[in-house]
C-alpha cells in the first residue's frame, strides 16, 4: 500500500512563492506517476500538473504555465511542486497522487493513491 504525505503549504502574500513537497512509501516510487491536484470548497479537484518516472517529462494546467514546476527526486522518494508568482486563486487544498499505469494524466481515476492533502492560501 501506497502511503503519500504532503507538506509545504501554507499562507503567502500575492506574488510569493512556496514549494510542496510529497514523501512516498510502501511501494518503489520509481515505477509509480505522479500528479498534484487542487480543490476548493464546492469545487471538483483540478489536475495541476504531472510527472513520469524518469521525470524527463513533466505535464501541467494552463492556468499554471510558467508559474509551476512539478519535479521528483526518485532517490529520496518524493516528488516536489515549485509555485512561484502565486495569485489569490491558486488559494487551495493541494493533493498529491500516484499511480501504477499511464493514461489520461489530467484524470482523477488515473490515480491509485492520495494524500491528505495540504493547505495552501494567497492573501492579496
Amino acid at each position: 500500500q501506497v502511503q503519500l504525505v504532503e507538506s509545504g503549504g501554507g499562507l503567502v502574500q500575492a506574488g510569493g512563492s512556496l514549494r510542496l513537497s510529497c514523501a512516498a512509501s510502501g511501494h518503489t516510487f520509481s515505477s509509480l506517476y505522479m500528479g498534484w491536484f487542487r480543490q476548493t470548497p464546492g469545487k471538483v479537484r483540478e489536475f495541476v500538473a504531472a510527472i513520469n518516472l524518469s521525470g524527463s517529462n513533466t505535464y501541467w494546467t494552463n492556468s499554471i504555465e510558467g508559474r509551476f514546476t512539478i519535479s521528483r527526486d526518485n532517490a529520496k522518494s518524493t516528488v516536489y511542486l515549485q509555485m512561484n508568482s502565486l495569485k489569490p486563486e491558486d488559494t487551495a487544498v493541494y493533493y498529491c497522487a500516484a499511480a501504477h499505469g499511464w493514461g489520461d494524466y489530467t484524470n482523477r481515476e488515473m490515480y491509485d493513491y492520495w494524500g491528505q492533502g495540504t493547505q495552501v492560501t494567497v492573501s492579496s
